[in-house]
């Protein structure tokens, strides 16, 4: 499971795009729903390109745990969702590395995007697939002004990451 996991880590957005476009299509076998060109699809596609982030992440966390916490806490007398609760605190910072990994890897996305949501202005038009589009049209300067407006919402996103962190 864990070498599935890393294998996934490096899924390639367009392959990512290329199977829920098949899934989502009208001669999928999802299509009668309805969900390609929607935020739906966008979400969705997102979700598959996080989830091995975070679990991996999630996953090495619990691992490098004390060894002793879980007996220590049944020797205690908690119960089985209070041992979850206190190796969930225990391992916070792993979680919250996860959370952080699994945003950078969202935030950064254009292939799932493009492919699924299709770049339909007011619709499914994201910060990055507007970069691609306005720098495919040559207005380079405003591509770059939205990414660095795209970085300054990552950096604002990271610090209250950090200051929930920290308390």
């Amino acid at each position: 499971m864990v070498t599935l996991l890393n294998t996934l880590m490096a899924l390639p957005t367009v392959v990512v795009g290329l199977l829920l476009f098949g899934l989502l299509s009208r001669q999928g076998p999802l299509g009668d729903w309805g969900l390609l060109f929607t935020p739906v699809a966008m979400i969705l596609g997102q979700m598959v390109l996080a989830t091995p982030i975070v679990a991996n992440y999630v996953h090495a966390a619990v691992v490098g745990a004390d060894a002793r916490i879980l007996p220590t806490l049944r020797s205690l007398g908690a119960s089985p969702w209070q041992a979850a609760r206190q190796l969930l605190c225990e391992v916070r910072f792993g979680i919250m590395a996860a959370v952080i990994a699994g945003f950078g890897r969202v935030i950064a996305e254009v292939g799932v995007a493009m492919m699924l949501g299709g770049n339909i202005r007011g619709t499914t038009r994201t910060m990055t697939t507007t970069i691609a589009l306005e720098t495919s049209k040559g207005e380079f300067v405003f591509g770059l002004s939205l990414g660095l407006i795209l970085m300054t919402v990552a950096l604002l996103v990271n610090l209250g990451l950090q200051f929930l962190q920290q308390r």
